[in-house]
């Protein structure tokens, strides 16, 4: 049976949930097995990234395997588009990011989660930071219920100008009401 590369993810995550709960291990790369590996690299994601998705998961519940399924489909579309299918080789360092108290606009934390959503799409986030970590989790939610594959999107159509990550993060905090309506009537 020939799947499509979301189906394969779904089931790769699935297993890979199944086998965090039955195997101690801390590291990504000793944890994502060399066929998964090699469909990671496909889309343009690293053993790391897909394992901290895979033990938030696991031990939290969040985030939920369609909010990963749909990160992965932005960073894919991302490699496959803009980058080629060729991975940046240069990672962030940590200390590269802005710190978590730095403000935009007077909105703190903004700042770093633009950064992160760039070395996201880019594939250059450092390998002990995560997009869509629990601070970034509350820090979306908190601000308009921003999902995470929209604000990836958002910073991807951006091109680097903050202001319009600035005015769409202002426009999402002004109207949750509105979006809550719309859903309740869908």
């Amino acid at each position: 049976m020939n799947m499509e590369w979301d189906d394969r993810f779904m089931a790769m995550f699935a297993e890979m949930v199944a086998r965090f709960h039955t195997q101690d291990t801390t590291s990504g790369e000793r944890f994502v097995l060399p066929h998964e590996q090699e469909m990671l690299a496909s889309i343009g994601y690293t053993p790391q990234e897909i394992y901290g998705y895979v033990e938030d998961y696991a031990q939290l519940g969040d985030p939920s395997p369609s909010t990963i399924l749909l990160i992965a489909a932005a960073r894919r579309s991302f490699f496959l588009t803009v980058q080629r299918g060729i991975a940046g080789s240069a990672q962030l360092r940590e200390t590269d990011l802005p710190r978590e108290d730095e403000t935009l606009q007077d909105i703190s934390y903004l700042p770093r989660i633009i950064r992160k959503a760039e070395a996201k799409l880019y594939g250059t986030l450092p390998s002990g930071v995560m997009f869509y970590c629990a601070k970034d989790r509350a820090f979306l939610r908190s601000h308009g219920g921003i999902h995470p594959a929209d604000f990836l999107y958002v910073v991807w159509g951006a091109h680097g100008d903050r202001q319009k990550v600035i005015s769409y993060v202002l426009r999402m905090m002004s109207s949750p009401k509105e979006r809550n309506d719309d859903k309740q009537n869908a």
